[in-house]
């Protein structure tokens, strides 16, 4: 049973809320704690995001070596009032050192999974509209996952417009762009290397053994605030179908707990329940 180490390392951890959900595609088996719970999505609406590009892709809208203009002015999805990202907060630099040039989207893809750049999803949310990417992490089995406007629009974050997640949802977002349906392969596989390319490892990765984490794979997204702490993605382990997993964490805003250390042991107990029974 799931049910009782997710809870116990919750406690534990002083966690205001936690959500896990597993699927595994070796056996079929699925799991879930408090699954269908929304969080604050944090970057992890950014996986939608990618699944929107690739639909876009698919559908013959783009390529992914279309170039987009690099510009930092956005529309608020509360009332219109232009805003920007900001650099200081923005894990990544590359993509605001191309500022009145262009970029392929493919690129700005990588950059808004592996470094989770706030600029380049915005830039990928405002040419694929907030309904194609809805739409398209529903058809992939991601329909827990809800976005409605791009990053750092605080207007919006004041009118209470916020992108969210359940575990669920993710589960079925990553599961659904494993198996590709509709994708051609060039497409499918270039949605999978920008996830396995993913440059943050303190979360599901540093859940499992040493020595199995040393053979395995990891295509996920990372997503944090200062209330939330994820991880979601696929876990490739040697001779086996993946298995997918999503780890939704909330905390009060001025807690001090072990935010990543909780991710990880949860990634462990998920570990453990798929391996170990």
């Amino acid at each position: 049973m799931l049910d009782a180490p997710v809870r116990q390392i919750a406690e534990e951890a002083g966690a205001s809320a936690v959500a896990v959900a597993v699927r595994d595609l070796e056996t079929g088996a699925a799991a879930s704690v408090d699954g269908d719970r929304p969080f604050h999505a944090a970057s992890t609406m950014k996986v939608a995001v990618l699944a929107g590009l690739l639909a876009a892709v698919a559908g013959g809208r783009f390529r992914l070596g279309d170039r987009l203009h690099v510009r930092n002015r956005f529309r608020s999805a509360a009332d219109g009032s232009p805003f920007r990202v900001s650099q200081d907060r923005d894990a990544n630099a590359a993509v605001f050192a191309k500022r009145g040039r262009t970029m392929p989207l493919g690129t700005l893809a990588e950059h808004m999974i592996q470094t989770s750049s706030n600029l380049a999803t915005n830039l990928l949310v405002d040419l694929l509209g907030v309904e194609a990417i809805r739409e398209a992490a529903a058809r992939w089995g991601g329909a827990g996952v809800e976005v409605v406007r791009g990053v750092e629009d605080e207007a919006a974050f004041e009118a209470g417009i916020l992108n969210t997640a359940t575990a669920d949802g993710l589960v079925g977002l990553f599961v659904g762009i494993e198996e590709g349906d509709g994708l051609p392969d060039d497409v499918r596989q270039f949605g999978l290397d920008v996830l396995l390319g993913q440059e943050f490892a303190s979360g599901i990765p540093a859940g499992l053994p040493d020595d199995v984490r040393a053979e395995a794979r990891f295509a996920h997204k990372t997503g944090s605030i200062s209330t939330v702490q994820h991880d979601a993605g696929l876990v490739y382990l040697p001779d086996r179908h993946p298995y997918a997993v999503a780890i939704l964490t909330e905390w009060d805003a001025d807690a001090s707990g072990p935010r990543r250390e909780t991710v990880a042991a949860l990634s462990r107990a998920v570990y453990d329940h798929v391996i170990h029974g």
